[in-house]
């Protein structure tokens, strides 16, 4: 078996510690040890704590409380993970056999596509597209490429949902069609849910768990949590999926860390989380103004459509070049780490992260301008300036 290069988290690794400004994050500013621990008397029982080995599958403290995040779910539906994409790689490596092919959503996260090819025979894409109805664009599921993508192959259908990199939430009605394909042929579903939590409406996205009984949902700490040092994930499966990929992971990391485990425990509760949940949207809703106006300036060579959810955005430009050489120039001249379109399966766009410190933001933004778009603020403001001119003489 040979498994390809992950292109994306490769650039990133070789990279998001050696520029001055890096969007290429897809999460939120972390939080502090400090912040997250406000009870002295639970700090000071956390650092008392011995570094030995905890529950493999995790502790029955965290899974009983990830399982009250999950309507219907119990703690024997939980394996505990490090981060979510060793949820993702023990549902892909416990599912496919040689022959098997999984149906992908494209755009995406592009860690599955290497795991079907490597423990599969490979993938059939169905697409999120850009729709106007109503007067309201939205990144909207095609239900003809998805039913074309599902066939009697289909072992998996992989979902991100809400969505990297768009953003996008799927429609209680765009949900169902999803179900509908996977029972036709008696795929597995498996649900990329680690943004659900991150909604700048405020309103907790709907879970695919107990829409159909060959569901398995993978998601984390690392994004709508804010808490991605702790490198804590999980799947939610069957009773007897979960004794499948947890003895998979005998094989990969055996165990939670202690600390991230008990931290992740206090994360998870009621409470704290929708405390984080609350701290997540605030950053979100305080940045994405600054997002949408600086694209505003730029709409002679960019095109978006605001995410409903998460801290990404998706920008489609009106450049010859392509993104991943669009993006190195960035990074190589300009000191401003991007992650192109091409590494998340749709050319000609661009990915940024918006959920780092206004300011840090702001920086990051302005090097794009030097950049990618060749011209600073200061030429964008006369550039619009002149725009307002001719309209003014055309409306005289």
């Amino acid at each position: 078996m040979r498994v390809a290069p992950f292109k994306m988290e490769r650039w990133q690794s070789l990279h998001d510690h050696q520029v001055k400004s890096n969007l290429s994050e897809s999460g939120v500013e972390p939080m502090s040890v400090r912040e997250l621990v406000e009870d002295p008397a639970q700090l000071e029982e956390i650092l008392s704590r011995k570094l030995g080995y905890g529950h493999t599958s995790g502790s029955p403290e965290l899974r009983a409380q990830i399982a009250g995040f999950y309507p219907g779910a119990a703690p024997e539906n939980v394996l505990v993970t490090c981060g979510g994409a060793e949820a993702n790689y023990l549902a892909f490596w416990s599912l496919l056999e040689s022959g098997d092919r999984v149906a992908v959503e494209i755009p995406n996260y592009m860690q599955t596509v290497g795991l079907a090819r490597a423990y599969g025979s490979g993938t059939d894409p169905f697409y999120l597209r850009r729709k106007h109805a109503g007067g309201i664009t939205r990144w909207a599921l095609d239900l003809e490429s998805l039913d074309r993508a599902v066939t009697r192959k289909t072992r998996i259908l992989l979902i991100t949902n809400p969505h990297n990199p768009t953003g996008a939430i799927l429609s209680e009605a765009e949900m169902d069609a999803v179900v509908r394909a996977a029972r036709r042929v008696g795929a597995w579903i498996v649900a990329d849910e680690i943004y659900r939590g991150a909604e700048l409406s405020g309103r907790l996205s709907e879970t695919f768990w107990d829409r159909y009984p060959k569901v398995i949902v993978t998601a984390g700490l690392s994004k709508a949590f804010g808490l991605p040092g702790l490198r804590i994930g999980w799947l939610i499966a069957p009773a007897r999926t979960i004794a499948d990929c947890w003895s998979h992971k005998d094989y990969t990391t055996i165990t939670p860390a202690a600390l991230s485990d008990r931290l992740a425990a206090l994360a998870m509760t009621p409470r704290l989380r929708a405390r984080i949940f609350q701290r997540t949207r605030a950053i979100l809703n305080t940045n994405l103004p600054v997002l949408e106006a600086w694209t505003g300036r730029h709409a002679d060579l960019l095109e978006w459509t605001p995410p409903e959810a998460g801290a990404i955005a998706f920008l489609r430009y009106r450049l010859p070049q392509g993104s991943l050489a669009l993006a190195e120039k960035l990074r190589a001249e300009h000191s401003v780490l991007i992650v192109a379109g091409d590494q998340c399966g749709l050319g000609k766009h661009i990915r940024i992260g918006y959920g780092s410190p206004r300011e840090e933001l702001l920086e990051g933004l302005s090097r794009i301008d030097r950049g990618l778009l060749g011209r600073s603020e200061k030429s964008a403001s006369r550039a619009d300036g002149r725009r307002s001119s001719v309209a003014s003489q055309k409306s005289g």
